[in-house]
């Protein structure tokens, strides 16, 4: 769920090199068959060379367009490490931090409607915790308010390790943390900021947490497949590939199962579970202004260098990651300038990449949590290259691979 370990791979793995974008000609539309052969290529190859090192046994793609070209699904692998039934498009999955945009949405619509502000202090909403209470909401989605994030904690960790099925309270999760110093005002991401907008969504609109996503968000969308735990349909389980952790500070699960619904420790900040159908269906209604008046979009949009701290109009190649209420832009050396998050979870990882000039959207999950390496935003890069080699990104003059420096 930590973005940092997915921004540090980006920052060392997929820095733009060259001189600039080759690009290619017009592009008519291809045959479905042929790009998703080439797509199911990739996925197995990447299987292949992963799945091991990274103790995975599914990886699931699908890609979208704002066009009324149909959706293109490839799933491979299958739902357990070492076998099990072949994995296919009907998959759930824990999303993770893409939760964040999600409570970030909900708190300015409530915003939109007059019952809170951006700049309301926390001291207004959570008294209780008032070695917090000039902390702005803002802040608190924009990764800048200093406060700690749970999840770093070693007191957290090795309880979750004693016993990942634990049903964790948001008291629970805030005592990890509550009595630690406030850092300073800079961007320093942090799932505490999360837990804490998770309840004043919850004080500002007299409502759970949980009916205000459904009444606002999965039910308006038709999200047959969303749900936060221990609320899901019965049968969710059974659809979710098993999730692997393979994080170092949990030894006791080191490459083993962890509850698939086990996300009570997540909630607002990571605790969500869906389909790469709904995801994508939320990202583009995310991103086209479908949930939010034209003011609360620009706020949703709006940047934090996660280098400097300071606020940015957009990213750059100098400056490629930047931080919204929820969301984030980067310069990916392959796709260019795209919305992009992977949420991780300590069993699985979900990413989407959002093209603004063209709306088409890229969004995969495999079954397993971030090791050393993530490589997964590279495989968000083949893809792309793939699409565009294939003519099928709904671009008319698309760019694909930077070349190599002379």
């Amino acid at each position: 769920m930590a973005l940092a370990t997915v921004t540090a791979a980006l920052v060392s793995g997929m820095m733009v090199s060259g001189s600039g974008p080759v690009v290619a000609h017009a592009m008519v539309e291809p045959s479905v068959r042929s790009v998703t052969a080439s797509l199911r290529s990739d996925l197995e190859k990447y299987l292949d060379d992963q799945g091991t090192k990274d103790h995975f046994s599914a990886v699931s793609l699908r890609v979208t367009y704002a066009d009324q070209r149909p959706d293109i699904s490839v799933d491979v692998g299958t739902s357990r490490y070492g076998g099990g039934r072949p994995v296919n498009s009907e998959a759930m999955w824990q999303i993770g931090s893409n939760t964040k945009a999600f409570t970030s949405v909900l708190l300015l619509q409530l915003e939109a409607e007059g019952k809170l502000s951006m700049r309301d202090k926390l001291g207004k909403w959570l008294p209780e915790y008032p070695a917090w209470r000039d902390v702005t909401i803002k802040q608190l989605l924009s990764m800048t308010s200093g406060i700690p994030s749970y999840t770093e904690q070693s007191a957290f960790l090795k309880d979750f390790d004693a016993n990942s099925s634990t049903r964790f309270t948001l008291e629970r999760l805030m005592s990890y943390v509550e009595d630690l110093p406030l850092g300073p005002a800079k961007y320093e991401y942090s799932n505490t900021n999360y837990l804490l907008a998770q309840m004043i969504v919850e004080r500002a609109s007299h409502d759970t947490y949980d009916e205000q996503l459904a009444e606002r968000i999965i039910e308006p969308l038709g999200m047959n497949d969303t749900c936060l735990p221990p609320d899901c349909p019965p049968g969710t389980a059974s659809r979710m590939p098993t999730p692997y952790s393979t994080h170092s500070e949990l030894p006791k699960h080191l490459n083993k199962s962890v509850p698939p619904l086990g996300l009570s420790w997540a909630q607002g900040a990571g605790g969500l579970v869906s389909s790469l159908r709904d995801m994508t269906a939320w990202n583009r209604a995310l991103y086209s202004g479908q949930l939010l008046p034209p003011a609360q979009q620009r706020e949703l949009e709006s940047l934090v260098s996660m280098k400097t701290s300071k606020p940015i109009k957009n990213v750059t190649a100098d400056d490629p990651f930047g931080f919204g209420l929820g969301l984030v832009k980067i310069v990916h050396p392959v796709a260019g300038t795209v919305w992009f998050y992977e949420g991780a979870t300590y069993g699985n990882r979900v990413l989407h990449m959002y093209f603004p000039e063209t709306g088409m959207i890229i969004a995969i999950a495999v079954n397993s949590a971030v090791g050393e390496e993530d490589t997964l935003p590279d495989l968000a890069g083949t893809v792309y290259e793939t699409l565009s080699a294939r003519k099928a990104t709904g671009s008319p003059t698309a760019p694909v691979a930077p070349e190599p420096a002379a």
